[in-house]
């Protein structure tokens, strides 16, 4: 795969405390990026944006709470004032909150609906606001294999997933006609925290890895402004058929 050069391109990556996040933040830093790291958790993004810089790279880390609208504009309005821009945004940060439909609590399907869908629209809405103007950008979303299939006890996490799928096609339409593309990425079983409390049955060893993931989105990144790609179903080649 060709690496991107990312040389003053300017990414915000949600969720980059740990897992996937922070597996693309380092990989976009490493391609010449300036990362903000963006999550709830200061101390795992400030770790983020360390190792970003450790590996020669520049960084910022911001805090941010998807379920607070007022979180997310602060965030995007941080970006507008450092940087002035914003080229790449990734969308990985979400919840994982699983049970039987018929007891699943209608609390956790509102905040799974709070963070996945609307954090993730709230996110791109921002992103179109600096995109738009500049004639150019990408907006990756990390969705899941769970946004085409579903798993028993997964029910309110697998509809915000599909939600997030409906408003990435939704959004590479009208994001075109600007300069800007949109593309989803759906990875199988990938080795993270939010796995293993999903299927703590799962063996590690047929699981993807948070660097896969992230070369997904290196690729994406790479390609000439004539390709477009809608979405990126990410599995483990052996193993598994997830």
């Amino acid at each position: 795969m060709t690496q991107p050069d990312l040389a003053g391109r300017v990414a915000v990556v949600t969720g980059a405390g740990r897992g996937i996040g922070r597996a693309v933040a380092l990989a976009l830093g490493e391609a010449g990026a300036c990362v903000i790291a963006a999550a709830r958790t200061q101390d795992e993004i400030d770790g983020t944006a360390r190792a970003v810089r450790e590996a020669g790279g520049e960084a910022d880390a911001v805090a941010v709470d998807l379920a607070d609208e007022a979180s997310v504009r602060a965030l995007f309005a941080a970006v507008r004032g450092r940087w002035g821009r914003l080229d790449v945004l990734v969308n990985n940060a979400g919840i994982g909150l699983y049970g039987p439909v018929e007891t699943f609590p209608v609390e956790d399907l509102d905040r799974l609906v709070t963070v996945n869908l609307r954090g993730t629209f709230l996110c791109c809405q921002e992103a179109m606001r600096l995109m738009v103007p500049a004639g150019a950008g990408y907006i990756i979303n990390i969705s899941s294999v769970v946004g085409f299939k579903g798993y028993p006890n997964q029910a309110g996490y697998t509809a915000t997933k599909h939600a997030v799928m409906g408003l990435t096609k939704s959004l590479a339409v009208e994001a075109q006609e600007h300069g800007v593309r949109a593309s989803a990425i759906l990875p199988g079983g990938v080795d993270t925290d939010m796995v293993r409390q999903a299927r703590p049955d799962l063996d590690p060893a047929i699981l993807l890895q948070p660097e896969d993931v992230a070369q997904a989105v290196l690729f994406l990144l790479s390609l000439s402004d004539r390709a477009a790609v809608d979405q990126i179903y990410l599995r483990r080649r052996t193993g598994h058929p997830f």
